[in-house]
């Protein structure tokens, strides 16, 4: 079979960024003819600056301005020349001055992500190992990801999960060397930090740890000379870590640094560390600005400029602390994030709070979980008292208008981000646009209302889910045991707005992952079966495909209705205790597609649905008019010819050995196809198949012995829906008489000759079925999980395996 087409991370990612730049939150530029720090102007508005990550505001310290101004004049604006062979007359003054600031050998970087890249690939051995943080900087995620050409394990962790990291430790000791961890200092969207001191008892517990800390949101406000907040902790630094911090952001220039307390490691970096010795080095101006800054960290000033941060932190918090906004992580870091959950209700807050003159930004996927959006403020040197007391009342006064307007509560932020909130500052409604009609199984539902909105599609008319219902309860194994949830959303008139249904169970997170990726999990799940798995509700089931959501569109409140309906999931989500959330089978860009992002979903895209809605004719001939010239050549070579070579027989309530034999062949296809992988199902399917006057069998048996090859499991829908669901081949004669493309031939003549009006042939293998007339549909889901750790780690593999 083909393999299946597989989402891009990168065009996830570009739909919700356009989404937010659309929203006028994103992708913004700044306005003026000059900049001072503590004002900036964006659409017209002067608005006080609280995104800087300058936090000590030295970027505009006029000594750090005069000594680049004086460097251009006397060398220039660049040295265009690899620092390996030269460097420039003032990078020694400044290389002397870092040291100084860190006690410890230092190599300086253009910035910091080239800096991972030519540190990373030098200082990790063939035979290490990297952890990651999931969420550490994706300038270290991105170069840990060249040490995978090279066969070195990567892997990630949850965010600061040291018993997972303890886990993962024991797991590798005992076939690499050294083992890497990575993380930030001080984390940038939420200023939350890592565990340090825990960091260093383990290294001590298991001396194969090193530590390898970027800490360039630390930098300068904290720490002895503003060594930054690894330092402030540690004093001094142990042989078995590696430290990035930065010369620009709150350095005020440009640049970063190394610091590695391990002499060789030092040397062998500094003689060939990739963009080291192959990139242009600093601008003068750049470091003059530096070596003016390290004047400052090498001062009693620096200590006074911490004292003034931290003043200016302090105030914040308190004045937070009066308030009901949900800040997500108390400390003392300059960075502050207030969560809104939904991305609808984040860009509402943000765009309100841009319009009254404080410039924010906005926290949203990938940079952390799509329902964790909120809004990310920075506190600096430039920020005024009153500036930031006008700051909070507007956040005050805009963010429960910004519930309001987005359908939202306080109670559901906090639900998004586990932690506790005072109180609800938004009263509930008092009445209901709707009424909801919720079932927990197809027999309380109106059969002919339920017919009528949905069972029209695939096999998603009552008798269809009774048998799922039947088959997916009661059984031994967890993953064949499923809930069914079944919602009706009506007017105060009892017209119904939408329909739909969704099941919870167990998924395995490389569903729609690379075949390759899939063979690589399946090795682990041979030792453990539940290995990367998650609970999940989905709107439709994993045995149905198609349209799972009924919505009239011309009804004025389908989209309040369609917002009702997925409150009403998340909260069944949280009973169930899921950890993902889908909504599946939507053509590609669907109306829906901004109303789902809004409310905190992403899309990723599934694999194409193949489906022949043209059966209009009566004989051979006349089918082979329905298609291109290409597809009827392909007939008559690779179809037609092998006709005679099988009896076919439509069977009906099959004896138990012939179902044995089927659900044989069924594990044969689904042993080898990895591009949609599922649990196998289990034998009880097949048996309540055999029973049920909806479901029928397409027997190939192969003359001139009449042995069984290959059968298709189809499912009558009496709507004229005919649903050729799963297919069983015997492998050893597959290719040489065209066994499935021989089960596709029939099947379609069989749709035609029960005068059904479609087939949905499902997903894969579009190529072999465009062939047969097929239209192909490009379809997508959207998404919603607690945290980017499977995602992150899905793609990790799937660049890994590709």
């Amino acid at each position: 079979m083909a393999k299946i087409k597989h989402n891009n991370f990168l065009d996830t990612v570009d739909e919700v960024i356009t989404n937010a730049t659309r929203a006028g939150v994103l992708h913004l530029h700044a306005e003026g003819t000059g900049l001072n720090g503590r004002k900036i102007t964006v659409n017209g508005i002067e608005s006080f600056h609280f995104g800087t990550t300058g936090y000590l505001g030295l970027e505009q310290d006029q000594r750090l301005k005069n000594a680049a101004i004086e460097a251009i004049q006397k060398y220039g604006t660049q040295f265009p020349l690899s620092k390996t062979y030269i460097s420039h007359p003032l990078y020694a003054e400044l290389e002397e001055k870092i040291g100084s600031i860190y006690n410890n050998p230092i190599l300086i970087t253009k910035n910091s992500t080239l800096g991972h890249i030519a540190v990373i690939p030098t200082a990790v051995r063939d035979d290490d190992a990297v952890i990651l943080d999931h969420q550490v900087h994706w300038s270290v995620q991105n170069a840990a990801q060249f040490l995978k050409i090279r066969g070195i394990p990567v892997s990630l962790i949850r965010h600061n999960n040291l018993d997972m990291l303890e886990d993962r430790i024991k797991r590798l000791s005992g076939k690499v060397r050294k083992i890497w961890y990575m993380a930030d200092g001080v984390y940038s969207m939420f200023g939350d930090y890592a565990p340090v001191q825990d960091l260093i008892a383990l290294s001590n517990k298991y001396p194969q740890l090193h530590l390898y800390f970027d800490d360039v949101h630390g930098m300068s406000w904290k720490g002895h000379n503003g060594s930054g907040y690894i330092m402030d902790v540690l004093k001094e630094l142990p042989d078995n870590i590696l430290l990035f911090g930065t010369l620009s952001k709150t350095f005020g220039a440009s640049g970063a640094v190394l610091v590695c307390p391990d002499r060789k490691l030092f040397q062998k970096i500094k003689n060939f560390g990739g963009p080291l010795t192959f990139s242009a080095q600093l601008e003068p101006s750049a470091v003059a600005a530096a070596i003016a800054s390290a004047d400052i960290h090498l001062s009693t000033e620096i200590y006074s400029l911490q004292n003034a941060l931290q003043l200016r932190i302090n105030y914040f918090n308190e004045l937070l602390a009066r308030t009901n906004l949900p800040l997500i992580s108390k400390n003392g870091s300059p960075v502050f994030y207030i969560g809104t959950g939904l991305p609808a209700t984040g860009y509402n807050f943000v765009k309100r709070i841009l319009d009254e003159g404080f410039f924010v930004n906005l926290g949203l996927f990938p940079a952390v979980p799509v329902k964790n959006t909120g809004v990310r403020i920075t506190i600096s040197c430039h920020n005024e008292l009153e500036d930031i007391k006008a700051l909070v009342d507007a956040l005050e006064h805009h963010y429960e208008k910004a519930l309001k307007a987005t359908n939202n509560t306080l109670k559901r932020v906090g639900k998004a981000f586990n932690i506790e909130v005072h109180q609800n500052i938004i009263k509930e409604k008092s009445g209901s646009d709707f009424s909801v009609i919720y079932a927990e199984s197809i027999e309380d539902i109106d059969t002919d209302l339920w017919n009528k909105l949905l069972g029209i599609n695939n096999m998603l008319n009552v008798e269809g889910l009774q048998f799922l219902e039947k088959c997916f309860s009661n059984n031994d194994q967890k993953e064949h045991n499923w809930t069914f949830h079944y919602y009706i959303i009506k007017d105060h008139d009892g017209h119904p707005i939408l329909a739909t249904f969704f099941t919870a169970g167990l998924w395995k997170n490389d569903m729609l992952a690379p075949d390759s990726v899939s063979k690589a999990i399946e090795k682990d799940r041979e030792a453990d079966p539940y290995a990367m798995t998650t609970k999940v509700l989905s709107m439709g089931c994993l045995f149905t495909e198609g349209t799972h959501l009924y919505i009239d569109r011309k009804h004025s409140k389908s989209d309040k209705a369609l917002k009702e309906l997925l409150l009403k999931t998340e909260e069944l989500a949280e009973r169930l205790g899921t950890g993902m959330s889908v909504l599946r089978d939507f053509r590609k860009a669907t109306p829906l597609a901004e109303l789902f992002q809004k409310e905190g979903y992403i899309p990723i895209a599934m694999p194409d649905s193949c489906v022949i809605d043209d059966l209009n004719w009566s004989n051979e001939e006349e089918f082979l008019e329905t298609l291109s010239s290409r597809s009827r050549k392909h007939f008559r070579k690779e179809v037609k010819p092998f006709e005679e070579k099988f009896n076919t027989s439509i069977i009906n309530s099959p004896a138990s050995e012939k179902i044995e034999k089927y659900y044989e062949l069924y594990k044969n296809v689904k042993s080898q196809n990895f591009g949609l992988n599922t649990f196998t199902y289990p034998r009880e399917v097949f048996q309540n198949m055999a029973s049920h006057p909806c479901w029928e069998f397409i027997e190939l048996q192969l003359k001139p012995k009449n042995q069984i090859v290959g059968v298709m499991f189809c499912y009558k829908n009496k709507e004229g829906i005919y649903v050729p669901n799963l297919i069983g081949m015997d492998y050893t004669y597959a290719r040489e008489f065209q066994v499935y493309r021989q089960l596709l031939y029939q099947t379609i003549k069989r749709a035609r000759d029960l005068n059904f009006e479609r087939i949905d042939l499902g997903f894969s293998a579009s190529f072999e079925k465009r062939k047969f007339g097929a239209k192909i549909r490009t379809k997508q889901a959207f998404i919603q999980a607690g945290d980017n750790f499977l995602l992150e780690q899905l793609e990790m593999m799937r660049n890994e395996f590709s």
